[in-house]
Parts: C-alpha cells; structure tokens; sequence
C-alpha cells in the first residue's frame, strides 16, 4: 500500500464542539523507551500529518516506580516547537485518589508535569469504587470546566448503564456530561462497543475512543509475552494469539501489515471520534496513519466482512459493559 500524506480528518468529541484528529497518540509506556530526538522528531511529523489529540497520563501513584513519560512529552512539545493551539491534551483522572478535595489536586499535578494551564478533555479511569456518588464525579468535573482547567470529559472501560447514569445526572443539574468512552475495540473485542447497550448512548451524542485496537501488539505479530498488555475480559487472549497466522495472512492478502488492518477496523465504527495507538518510531507512526487508506479502498462494510472470524469476544462478554 503506497504511503498516503494528506492531512488526518477531524470528528467532533461528543458533542462538545472539540475537533479531535482521526487517529490520537499515546504515551503509555513510549517516550520513556525511545530517543529523545527520535520522540521529538516523530511528534513534530504527527502534528505536520493532523493528529492532534495526545493522550498523556500520569502512569504512577503510590507504591508503585517512578514514571515520567509525561515529563518527557512536555519536553518534546519544547523541542518540536508546538504552539499550545496545535494540539489538545488528553488527560487521565484515576477515582482512586478522588477525595474531599476532588480532582483537582491530580489534575493540577498533571498539568504541572506537562507544563500547560489546562486538558482539552480528561477520561476517568476504570469505575472500581463503589464508595463514590457520580453526582459527585458529575459536579466536580463541572467545577473544572467552570474554572478553564478541562473543556470536555469522558471515560475509560465503564459500563454502558453508568454512564447513561452520568448523562442523567449531568442533565438534572444543568451541566455538560460525558462526551466519550474510551473503550477496548478491535477486531478481536467488539461486544461491548458494536453492542445494543451502547448503542443507546451512540444515539444520544457520545462518541467513541477505541483503545487497545493490537491488543498489546499481539495483533501486530508479538506474540513472545514480553510486552506488559491490558486486562482480559473474558479470558479471550488465547483465542486472539492462536488468531494472529490468519489474521496475517488475510492482512498480506490486502497487502497491509496486521497493524494496518487492525488499526482500519477501527475506523469502521459508525461513532467513532478516534482511535488512540502508541508509536516508538517514526516509521511505525507512518505505517499506522497510513490504515486509514484501506477504509477508503475496500470499504466499511466489506473490511467488517472479511475480519468478523477474528471476533473473539462474542459471547464472551456482557455488552453492557464492566
């Protein structure tokens, strides 16, 4: 497939009126592993190509190593030379250090070690508690959009009836709700996003962020364990990696590389604002950007039809969700 160079297509987030790139770029476990100039280089040629959403966490917390790809990041905004209007930072809130105090103290933390004033939008972490009161979530998200520090929010891995919740709630109280679920999608776990359950919230205005779209890497051929991957809801990995022979060869038949083709299932979704992916060089960036021309060549519903023996989660999961 010939590298194509056009600018990425932007889809609102939600509906808040926020343009978010096609494709969005992540920094779990990324920056920290490469060359700095290499890092710096490959984020100034995202942003020439029209990403501009970046996901930036603060991976750490108590107990647990030091981590500072986030810090790096800041610096390669630096060195790239980025004015802060060309691109929006995706930030994560974890409900484990929700207080009395609310978000703010980690956003506030966050920013820092980015070095901006405020996150374009902040996902909340996995719903683990069940000490919190949503209203609570709810009212202290406002109270950060009121004050400039996030324009939008939504979150990571939760069940569609908590979210509808979320709406509900944000509805009642006259104040902006969640505006996307970023939630594991590939052609391997599709049962909660292609399911009836959060259907009903695609039909009500939010949007989808697909995450894990390799699965780690092993849809792109790193089947060897070594590489730290994401929870398993219902214990399907095996089933994925005995998948990979074939989904390569179907891959090699669209003269694509795995990672292309499961990256363009992606773009499928008929909600879907982005897709977040990880990239350590600049040619696995290119590689990954340039899944979007296979859409456009084959076509949705036939690229749908030739991956659906790779959905391993059918019947494996509840689509409502975690």
């Amino acid at each position: 497939m010939s590298r194509e160079t056009t600018t990425l297509p932007r889809r609102e987030i939600g509906t808040s009126g926020i343009p978010a790139s096609l494709f969005s770029l992540g920094s779990w476990h990324t920056y920290d592993r490469m060359d700095f100039g290499d890092a710096t280089a490959m984020l100034r040629e995202a942003v020439d190509r029209g990403v501009n959403l970046f996901d930036v966490g603060v991976y750490t917390g108590p107990g647990m190593p030091p981590a500072f790809t986030d810090v790096i990041f800041s610096a390669m905004v630096r060195a790239a030379r980025l004015r802060r209007d060309e691109w929006l930072l995706s930030s994560k809130l974890w409900l484990e250090a929700f207080g009395p105090e609310g978000f703010r103290p980690q956003l506030e933390n966050a920013l820092f070690r980015v070095g901006v004033e405020h996150a374009d939008l902040v996902i909340l972490g996995d719903l683990r508690r069940e000490d919190l009161e949503l209203r609570d979530l709810v009212l202290d998200l406002a109270g950060l959009a009121e004050a400039g520090l996030i324009r939008a929010w939504g979150v990571n891995n939760w069940s569609a009836s908590s979210i509808q919740a979320l709406i509900d709630i944000a509805a009642a109280e006259g104040v902006p709700g969640p505006q996307i679920a970023q939630l594991k999608y590939s052609v391997s776990r599709r049962s909660i996003p292609d399911g009836a359950p959060f259907a009903r919230l695609w039909e009500q205005g939010l949007t989808l962020q697909a995450s894990d779209c390799l699965e780690g890497g092993v849809l792109a051929g790193k089947v060897n364990g070594d590489r730290q991957i994401g929870r398993d809801p219902g214990d399907v990995r095996q089933r994925i990696i005995d998948d990979v022979p074939a989904f390569t060869a179907l891959a090699e038949s669209l003269e694509v590389t795995p990672a292309q083709l499961g990256i363009a299932f992606t773009l499928t979704h008929p909600a879907l604002t982005t897709t977040l992916f990880g990239a350590s060089s600049i040619a696995q960036l290119r590689a990954n950007l340039d899944a979007a021309a296979l859409v456009d060549g084959v076509g949705a519903t036939e690229l749908r039809r030739l991956v659906e023996p790779f959905w391993a989660d059918r019947d494996a999961v509840d689509p409502e969700g975690p």
